[in-house]
């Protein structure tokens, strides 16, 4: 078991190894997160972990009334998770490797970074000017069959990404390579599917590479199968799901 403790930077999304996280950074404790990570040197890593937020976190506190115009904003590196941030994000994230942190001149930042390795979240440090973490390394398992796996996942792909490009009438490039590494298409296939939080989660933290694959193939089936039916549903019938501002 590796364990590291890191700087963690909340999200309201999933960040999966391999994929590019660009991130404008403008509330003081994730600015003092990336003045810290500038004094690391060049040649180093400059790492962090990215951790999704569980959905009803991270929300302004209410009240019944008009609001108090003269309250104060909660402050901290805790801000907005509660008395125990653990609570507030998922168990597992990415570790990662912000390659550019560029300071703009009215001190915020912007940053480029990649995901590189899962770990587990095993607890939180607020007692500095940002969250910390200690986190447990995972190491990514195969599976059974993960190659042919991933080779049914690769076509369903291509067929779902071909429905979306014509329920959205857009044309689809055909010529655009895709990997053939069992574990980086279980990655790039669940970050590029149209998929909500919780769903995003479940494939970071599934037990190995064939468990991810098996649960994308049907995700991809029956997406595929919505896709294809959308045009013949009455508007109304669309109106019925829940709604996101996202």
């Amino acid at each position: 078991m590796t364990t590291v403790r890191l700087p963690l930077f909340p999200l309201n999304s999933v960040l999966f190894p391999g994929l590019v996280l660009p991130l404008n950074i403008f509330e003081e404790r994730y600015r003092a997160m990336m003045r810290e990570l500038l004094k690391t040197p060049e040649s180093a890593p400059r790492r962090f972990a990215a951790v999704a937020i569980r959905d009803g976190h991270e929300v302004a506190p209410s009240a019944p009334g008009m609001p108090d115009p003269t309250a104060q904003p909660e402050r901290g590196p805790a801000a907005g998770f509660g008395d125990d941030p653990m609570k507030a994000f998922h168990g597992v994230g990415c570790i990662a490797d912000a390659a550019t942190v560029r300071e703009r001149d009215n001190g915020t930042f912007e940053v480029l970074a990649t995901g590189t390795t899962r770990v587990r979240l095993k607890s939180v440090d607020a007692s500095g000017p940002f969250l910390t973490a200690e986190l447990e390394e995972l190491a990514e398992q195969p599976g059974d069959e993960a190659g042919p796996l991933a080779e049914g996942v690769l076509r369903a792909f291509r067929q779902y990404q071909k429905r979306l490009a014509g329920a959205r009438e857009r044309s689809l490039s055909t010529g655009a390579e895709l990997p053939d590494e069992p574990s980086v298409v279980s990655y790039l296939v669940a970050a590029a599917m149209m998929l909500d939080v919780p769903t995003r989660q479940r494939l970071l933290q599934s037990p190995d590479t064939a468990s991810r694959l098996r649960d994308e193939l049907r995700l991809l089936r029956t997406e595929t199968a919505i896709i294809r039916n959308l045009p013949s549903l009455p508007a109304a019938e669309l109106t019925r799901g829940p709604t996101s501002l996202n």
